[in-house]
């Protein structure tokens, strides 16, 4: 498979323009293929074109109806194998069920394993994402995982507003490996924010670990859903005196009633990728950056079975 420089990219239905944005770059088209349902709702999916001993990339996002867009995925991989393609890599911007990587409490489902599972039953032999909720998940695989980084274009966009006295943020302790990377690269400071989380999507603000009174600061995450979460934080900070906010997130999931929330916030900027389409744009606040670059170097790597880990630099 090194050096073989021939590979076909084909697209699900969750984000066909960050599909088309990383196929442009490569200076290529997207495969031929069709997805349509039946009346009852079932996928339906050909392949119109000969995919016999070619290395296959099959992009898709869990975004909005996220088990529909995963089915597909599934579907569209079993029938790549099933048409004898010879590696089939299964690109997933926004990987689905990151959240619920362990066994929080007693009988409850590790639905990010599941999802391991049913990607490699389905026929894939390599995945690619982004940004994964928790790093170890790549352990529930048997096939490579690649797990890009969005730090390098969220840090690009952060370092040409030119904060003095900047302060990154994580918003919890899992997310202090990824803030320290982060401030070390823009040479800023670092603080922690101390939260709990009584029940999904809602969590409680106890406390700021670090300096960021008259600071300017950014809070740095892997997603953003809700928007609630972030607010808070955002008010905690705004208490302790920093001057502006930012949010930088690499998965703008931005569901409910999340953009109005982030509108009528004390937030500056949102500043989130387009691993997830943002249909909603009536926000200002929301810059949104592409990773179709990234994506579009890591599949010419790995297809010329050369080094991606300098992408994640």
């Amino acid at each position: 498979m090194g050096n073989k420089e021939t590979f076909k990219i084909f697209t699900g239905s969750s984000n066909p323009m960050l599909a088309k944005d990383i196929v442009r770059y490569m200076g290529t088209t997207l495969g031929a293929c069709k997805l349509s349902r039946f009346s009852d709702g079932e996928i339906r999916f050909s392949i119109d074109e000969n995919v016999r001993g070619e290395d296959v990339y099959v992009i898709q996002a869990g975004a909005f109806d996220v088990n529909f867009h995963m089915m597909e995925l599934f579907i569209m991989i079993d029938a790549m194998k099933r048409a004898s393609a010879e590696r089939i890599t299964a690109v997933i911007p926004y990987y689905s069920y990151a959240r619920q990587d362990w066994k929080d409490r007693p009988r409850v489902p590790i639905s990010a394993r599941l999802m391991a599972d049913l990607l490699e039953t389905a026929g894939a032999n390599r995945v690619l994402t982004m940004d994964l909720h928790s790093p170890q998940i790549q352990g529930f695989f048997s096939v490579p995982v690649d797990n890009l980084v969005a730090a390098p274009v969220l840090a690009k966009y952060v370092e040409n507003l030119n904060l003095d006295d900047l302060t990154i943020v994580s918003p919890d302790a899992g997310g202090v490996g990824r803030a320290k990377w982060f401030a070390k690269r823009i040479n800023a400071d670092l603080a922690i924010i101390d939260k709990r989380r009584p029940a999904p999507n809602i969590a409680r603000v106890y406390n700021v670990i670090g300096e960021v009174k008259n600071r300017n600061v950014v809070i740095l995450d892997d997603m953003v859903d809700t928007g609630g979460t972030l607010v808070e934080s955002v008010n905690a900070i705004k208490e302790k005196g920093a001057k502006k906010i930012y949010s930088a997130c690499t998965h703008g999931v931005l569901s409910g009633q999340a953009v109005e929330q982030i509108k009528t916030s004390q937030l500056e900027e949102l500043i989130i990728t387009n691993t997830i389409p943002v249909n909603d744009k009536s926000s200002q606040k929301i810059v949104v950056l592409s990773v179709a670059e990234l994506f579009g170097e890591a599949i010419r790597r790995i297809n010329q079975g050369s080094s991606v880990s300098s992408l994640f630099e």
